[in-house]
């Protein structure tokens, strides 16, 4: 029986963990599920605070107003976090201090990177995640950015020509607000063929559940 192809739209945000884990768990997925799906991962953006400024924010004291939870609760729902995330392979380090930064020049590299090479963009992807969660770097800055970038193998020069200008602006905003106008308002969200949505960071074993039974579903028309 041959592989069923399947297109997977993965919307997130950079500075959301449970966007790092969804990624890492639905990867796992396909590679389980390598000899019965055919996927293809098209990344997409959402950003949770648009509208925050170059200098970032106290990411711990953004949450708990976000939220309207105490300190306790909050260092509760990171350890959480990190202990979902470490099972994975993934590191989320939660320091005094750390900042939540501004993503949307991030998301124009991950637009970019998407239609030059849809493997390099996904190495992007968890690059970023790593320089975001792992280490705190600024991933406004155009220089953490393009050393990123150097990193994975992706052309420099064109990616500073497009921070230097608006280059993608556009793009990524016109599709932030396609997936909010379908009914998208948390991430990650996972929207296999453009018709089945599967919500947040699930675990490997819910991910192939949930792909097996649209792939069959997909098959059946």
């Amino acid at each position: 029986m041959s592989a069923v192809p399947l297109r997977i739209d993965f919307v997130s945000d950079i500075a959301c963990p449970w966007c790092a884990i969804g990624l890492a768990s639905l990867r796992q997925a396909l590679h389980t599920l390598k000899d019965e799906l055919q996927a293809e991962i098209h990344l997409q953006p959402f950003q949770l605070d648009p509208q925050l400024p170059p200098e970032g924010e106290d990411a711990g004291e953004r949450l708990m107003r976000k939220y309207g939870i105490g300190e306790a609760q909050l260092k509760a729902n990171r350890k959480h976090i990190r202990e979902r995330a470490a099972a994975l392979g993934i590191t989320i380090q939660h320091r005094e201090g750390d900042r939540a930064w501004n993503t949307f020049d991030a998301h124009r590299l991950l637009h970019w990177a998407g239609l030059q090479d849809a493997d390099k963009a996904l190495e992007l992807k968890q690059s970023l995640f790593h320089a975001y969660f792992a280490d705190n770097h600024n991933v406004s800055d155009p220089a953490v950015l393009l050393r990123i970038v150097s990193a994975v193998g992706l052309d420099v020069d064109a990616a500073r020509r497009v921070l230097q200008g608006d280059e993608y602006a556009d793009a990524v905003r016109t599709r932030e607000q396609s997936y909010q106008q379908a009914g998208v308002h948390s991430v990650p969200a996972t929207i296999v063929n453009g018709k089945w949505l599967i919500s947040g960071g699930q675990p490997p074993t819910a991910f192939e559940d949930a792909l097996r039974d649209i792939a069959a579903k997909a098959t059946a028309g």
